[in-house]
């Protein structure tokens, strides 16, 4: 489980806690995983939260991301940017952590740059309490994606 522990972004407990030598394939660990995140404390899920970048933001720009992150962010055009799409982003980075004070968090596989702004928009609009929800939603499908990329790789 420990090479699972960057799964969920800078938080290798959930991948410590999970452990168990029987997991060992996706349709074991992810649930796993999953169950302990939610059951962890209402802190531990808030700094999982804020452990996530912001799309498009500081660390990106400066080359600072985790390998995942960069990949993942690549993979959706976001290391491709028009400086108008630039300048979105970080309005929206801006006025989203100056609404719900955490990032936002989107599983960008499969998204365009125009579908992340998009859902960008739609979600500043939501409570605190939808976006604290959504935000975990999306950090686990984010951690799925890595736990199945993992066991792809790993059958090489």
């Amino acid at each position: 489980m420990i090479a699972f522990g960057g799964a969920y972004e800078h938080s290798p407990w959930a991948a410590e806690r999970a452990f168990a030598p029987d997991l060992n394939s996706p349709c074991c660990v992810i649930p796993a995983m999953r169950k302990i995140v939610q059951a962890a404390s209402v802190e531990e899920k808030d700094a999982l939260i804020k452990a996530h970048p912001d799309l498009v933001g500081k660390l990106a720009l400066s080359g600072e991301l985790t390998a995942s992150s960069t990949k993942e962010q690549a993979g959706a055009g976001l290391d491709q940017c028009s400086p108008r799409e630039l300048a979105k982003f970080q309005k929206y980075n801006t006025a989203y952590q100056a609404k719900f004070g955490f990032p936002f968090i989107v599983a960008v596989k499969g998204l365009s740059r125009k579908d992340i702004l998009k859902t960008f928009k739609k979600r500043l609009k939501n409570t605190e309490t939808q976006e604290r929800q959504t935000a975990l939603e999306q950090i686990h499908k984010i951690a799925a994606f890595r736990i199945e990329e993992w066991f792809e790789n790993d059958k090489t």
